[in-house]
């Protein structure tokens, strides 16, 4: 790696980015780099996905390294401290800077969360790491135990500042910032800074440097943005003709509540469909249990809530499913976020009913979002999309790959044996893919573009009546009563 690309980066974490296959900054790593960051306090605001982490990470190195060479082995607490919303990012946060500070010698890097053993905890913290990740309620716990000492702290960033005041962290902050010493660099970083987050920056933070990675709407550009809009009663059945289309690819569907997640992911699974909920709900094992099954394809779609997601660090997600809407652009842009990484496309897939539409219209606005307003795909459209795809596979297998001998020796012994166009005919019939369950058919209504004239009624076929989640209805905010009302037919 180049030198030039990462100015004024040491050669052990030149030697750390070049392994993760870093062959140029991101755009906020290179404003963190050409700033005059050194000693100043940082106030980053960049999308997810454009590599906060490690430009805060860069940022810190010198004068984690100056501290390490320094320190004569009796530290009381960790040099550096992140704090995060949940327990997935900050897991995501520690194993970023874990493999970025690996080269250093003297710089270990640790993270403590709620739900995990508090005892693991405190054997970890006796050894003093340089760096500590950790969630406000865990911090604030060993800091009330004295297991944690701050008095050392050179560093402390708030990840995610905007997330940690919508789930109320705010008193805990609070505690911790009272905790840290005066003299100390403090650095927020978030994808976006609403008004709330500006005044607990204004109040954490004196003169602060302002970093801009990528503007709101600007890491989306690797990303489709595609609404349906549809009876409300007929959103489950427009998510199923989705991941059909999707079959094969990582999606990530986002609900808005955790009795949603477990539910939606439920009449997934009847219908054949790879899928698992992901929320507060969970114990700690079975999250990481079910993120690795994402991660590693046993599972193909994940049902989310929004405080889930956070931490969610898979690439190769193909699509993220709003089946519950957003209630605001910065909620959009963390959802949308999870797609379109790492220089792949993605999609981000809206779910409207009608009387969301013009709500849903001024939130992409916004968030200064092109959306491209379609028709749901029809049964017939989703079959022969499928078609088309396993033969465009079947297209590039024979430009580029020969079979074995055996193979070949057989496929001649057919040929001469069966007539070639009805034998080519039953094999491309034996090779369309199976479906874990048809499509469905779904009404797709006109986008309204803003005009308050009633909508046309639209005849639709009825769902089928052995999936009864598909006739609830939803709450006036857009998203589904799954939890409400009398039980589907069947469940207790």
């Amino acid at each position: 790696m180049a030198s030039k690309n990462f100015p004024g980066v040491c050669r052990e974490l030149l030697e750390a980015l070049s392994r993760r296959g870093y062959a140029e900054p991101t755009a906020v790593q290179r404003s963190i780099l050409s700033s005059e960051a050194s000693g100043r306090n940082l106030r980053i605001s960049s999308q997810t996905g454009s590599g906060k982490t490690v430009a805060i990470g860069l940022a810190i190195a010198p004068d984690l390294m100056k501290h390490v060479a320094a320190t004569t082995g009796n530290v009381s607490g960790p040099y550096a401290l992140f704090i995060t919303p949940t327990r997935e990012l900050a897991v995501q946060v520690r194993d970023e800077l874990t493999w970025l500070f690996e080269n250093i010698k003297g710089v270990t890097v640790q993270s403590v969360t709620g739900g995990s053993d508090v005892r693991r905890d405190q054997r970890m913290l006796s050894r003093k790491p340089m760096v500590l990740v950790g969630t406000p309620g865990r911090l604030l716990d060993h800091l009330g135990s004295g297991k944690l000492v701050l008095k050392d702290i050179g560093h402390v960033v708030l990840d995610e500042a905007d997330q940690m005041l919508d789930m109320g962290f705010k008193d805990e902050l609070d505690a911790i910032v009272e905790a840290l010493p005066e003299t100390r660099c403090s650095h927020l970083v978030s994808a976006t800074f609403p008004r709330e987050v500006k005044r607990l920056a204004d109040r954490f933070q004196d003169d602060p440097l302002h970093v801009q990675g990528t503007q709101l709407g600007a890491a989306n550009q690797d990303i489709e943005h595609i609404a349906y809009v549809m009876r409300p009663k007929e959103r489950y059945a427009a998510l199923v003709n989705i991941l059909l289309l999707e079959q094969g690819e990582r999606c990530l569907v986002f609900v808005e509540r955790r009795v949603d997640a477990a539910e939606v992911a439920e009449y997934l699974a009847r219908d054949h469909m790879s899928a698992l909920p992901l929320s507060g709900d969970l114990a700690q094992a079975q999250r990481t249990r079910t993120l690795n099954a994402f991660r590693n394809g046993t599972v193909k779609t994940l049902v989310a809530t929004d405080v889930a997601a956070r931490g969610i660090d898979v690439a190769d997600i193909s699509t993220v499913i709003h089946l519950s809407l957003p209630q605001d652009a910065a909620i959009y842009t963390h959802r949308s976020g999870r797609t379109g990484r790492a220089g792949r496309r993605g999609r981000s897939v809206l779910l409207i009913p009608p009387f969301a539409e013009r709500r849903v219209r001024h939130l992409l606005e916004r968030a200064r979002i092109d959306v491209s307003w379609e028709a749901l795909p029809t049964p017939s459209q989703i079959l022969k999309a499928l078609q088309k795809r396993s033969r465009r596979v079947l297209h590039e297998k024979l430009e580029t790959h020969r079979p074995d001998k055996a193979l070949l020796t057989y496929a001649k012994t057919l040929v001469e044996r069966y007539d070639t166009p009805s034998l080519v005919a039953h094999l491309l019939e034996m090779v369309q893919p199976e479906l874990p369950t048809p499509p469905l058919d779904v009404a797709s209504l006109a986008p309204h573009e803003g005009s308050d004239a009633p909508r046309p009624r639209t005849p639709v076929k009825k769902a089928a009546a052995n999936k009864p989640w598909r006739s609830k209805g939803y709450g006036r905010r857009g998203s589904p009563k799954l939890g409400g009302g009398k039980p589907p037919r069947g469940k207790k």
